[in-house]
């Protein structure tokens, strides 16, 4: 995901805040070697608040791979963060699998990463069931033709819209050295003090519910939801309103 492409954020502009969404190294417009790792991002998104003026972050928020990056800007920044909201989030669990690390490489790399989006772009266009259901596969524990099936018209809507234009640039392969290298998440995560929300689904096919126990256990502040959603995409579960109250209700002083 990059800065372009919106998922979830209507529950933070509908509570009244404003939104700040840089792409992380790698991906969208930001060079790889701009933060490089979760923590030196952190550093970079604190100084960019800086030069825009921005004195207080009402919450912080890490979705999937930048899970990472939310916890170290909360630890290392505390004067600026309030609020830690994490979401289908990487924990301090080991991650990437040997599978994922290794088919990354293979689809991912910087030769045939154009090439790999290219054919994704052209059967979500063409075949869309098809092209869901190869894509939601690894997002999901659960037989993915019935979830594919069970989406609702306007999350099948979303996921279309989403994978017609995603793209991992360098950012994907980026994040799997950095975690897999191992950044302290572990040891950042006990040292942030301000509240947190770790959101997640135990049908999650991509982030283990291991990583969201894994945070909420070591977060001194945290509360854990688990979603009912069928997939990675916590957006898409039936108990998503539930949730989105339970985040603007959160984000209230």
């Amino acid at each position: 995901m990059r800065a372009g492409l919106a998922l979830g954020e209507d529950v933070f502009s509908g509570a009244g805040c404003s939104l700040l969404v840089p792409s992380r190294p790698g991906y969208g417009g930001t060079p790889v070697t701009t933060g490089g790792s979760a923590t030196g991002f952190a550093d970079v998104t604190a100084a960019l608040c800086g030069q825009l003026g921005v004195t207080r972050v009402t919450a912080v928020v890490g979705t999937s791979g930048g899970g990472p990056t939310a916890v170290a800007m909360a630890a290392r920044h505390p004067d600026l963060v309030e609020r830690l909201i994490l979401q289908s989030a990487v924990g301090p669990v080991p991650w990437p699998g040997h599978r994922t690390y290794l088919g990354a490489h293979a689809v991912f790399a910087p030769r045939t990463e154009p090439a790999t989006w290219a054919l994704v772009h052209a059967l979500v266009r063409h075949a869309p069931d098809a092209a869901l259901r190869m894509l939601l596969r690894d997002l999901t524990v659960l037989p993915v033709r019935k979830v594919v099936a069970g989406l609702r018209p306007e999350h099948r809507e979303t996921a279309i819209a989403l994978f017609t234009r995603m793209r991992s640039g360098h950012g994907f392969l980026n994040d799997l050295h950095d975690l897999r290298a191992g950044p302290d998440l572990g040891r950042l995560a006990t040292e942030v003090e301000q509240p947190g929300l770790v959101i997640a689904s135990g049908h999650d096919g991509a982030v283990p519910f291991a990583h969201a126990r894994s945070l909420a256990a070591v977060l001194r502040r945290a509360e854990l939801l688990e979603s009912l959603a069928d997939s990675h995409f916590v957006w898409f579960g039936d108990d998503w309103p539930a949730i989105a109250a339970r985040i603007r209700d959160f984000l209230r002083p």
